[in-house]
This record gives structure tokens, C-alpha cells and sequence, in this order.
């Protein structure tokens, strides 16, 4: 099976609108005194993100199929660029940019293998839309 990418005419998300976290990975133990105990419920964790993205009518469509048609519904598992990396600049330890030789800032690369979580809403604002939607981000 070949996994998907995600659109690239779509834009990155929104500062604003994410918020990342870990799945709890424990199970709490039955104890009838003393402290709670826990052991791993699973040794795979994935991370939950919750993100937006302002979209234009035509990349509204463009989600919509990509979600409902080519994800059948987010069911299927998709490539995404890691908000969080991809991108953005190297640094060097005080900060300053690493130059390739041709003087050109050196890109990081990165990708998630995610899943959508809750299905999308959607807001609209004036000529454009914010889609809301979470995905779990595989280990």
C-alpha cells in the first residue's frame, strides 16, 4: 500500500491552533492501599495534534477531497511535513544560521506518518476558511 502525501498547495498550520501531546501509554494499577502504581498499557505512543489551517475556497475543496475521497474520510494514513522542523533553519549553537558554501541557509527536513483524529470543522472568515482538525502522529 502506498501512503499518501499531504497537498502541497496547501499552507503550513497556524502557530495559533497547535497544541501537541503525548497519548498516556500507562494503565493505572488496582491497589486498595499505599501509592498508585502503573505499567505500559502499549510500547508504541503515538502524539495528538491539534492544528488549523486558513484556507482559500479552492483549497477548501481541494482538503475536502483529499480528507473525504483520497483518505476515505481519514481513515487512511498520510505524509505530512513536521510543522515543528520542516523548513526551518540549522543553527548553530549561538543561534546564527548554518550558510551552505554558496552562502544559502541550510533547511531542516522532517515528516510525520499521521492518522486524522475527530473529523474537521470548519469557520469561515470573510473570503476564507479555518479548518480545525486533530491528527495522531505515529510513532
Amino acid at each position: 500500500m502506498t501512503v499518501l502525501d499531504w497537498p502541497a498547495t496547501l499552507p503550513r498550520p497556524l502557530r495559533s491552533g497547535y497544541q501537541g501531546q503525548l497519548v498516556d501509554p500507562r494503565l493505572a494499577k488496582n491497589a486498595e492501599v499505599g501509592p498508585p502504581g502503573y505499567r505500559r498499557r502499549y510500547s508504541s505512543v503515538p502524539r495528538t495534534v491539534a492544528m488549523s489551517v486558513v484556507v482559500s475556497r479552492s483549497q477548501k475543496a481541494e482538503f475536502e477531497q483529499f480528507h473525504v475521497e483520497t483518505l476515505r474520510h481519514g481513515t487512511l494514513p498520510f505524509w505530512m511535513p513536521d510543522p515543528t522542523t520542516d523548513g526551518w533553519a540549522l543553527l548553530t549553537d549561538t543561534g546564527a544560521p548554518l550558510l551552505t558554501s554558496a552562502g544559502a541557509p541550510v533547511s531542516l527536513a522532517a515528516r510525520w506518518l499521521c492518522l486524522f483524529g475527530t473529523p474537521p470543522s470548519e469557520t469561515l472568515r470573510g473570503q476564507s476558511f479555518t479548518l480545525s482538525f486533530n491528527i495522531s502522529v505515529m510513532p
